[in-house]
């Protein structure tokens, strides 16, 4: 079994992307009703409004710095193991 990638080794690809996912969970996990409120009006159209939603939601990750990513994802990481390893 191999085991995790450590997260200082990751690029910064690796990092910017991981930081988008969560980024946008917890965007949506905070701001579900606002989201769900957006899909239900009249004007919302599935096909074109969706993308620009998300869109939008992403742009919120510019406003943090590539040190401020790896932070968050590796202290996402380290919790994460240490709950895994702790519930076995």
């Amino acid at each position: 079994m191999s085991s995790p990638e450590p997260q200082q080794q990751k690029s910064q690809k690796q990092i910017d992307t991981e930081f988008t996912s969560y980024y946008l969970q917890r965007a949506t996990q905070e701001f579900g009703e606002a989201l769900d409120a957006v899909r239900s009006a009249d004007d919302f159209k599935p096909d074109s409004s969706i993308a620009v939603l998300i869109s939008a939601l992403q742009q919120g990750t510019e406003m943090f710095s590539a040190e401020d990513k790896r932070a968050v994802i590796c202290s996402e990481g380290s919790a994460k193991s240490s709950s895994s390893s702790s519930s076995k």
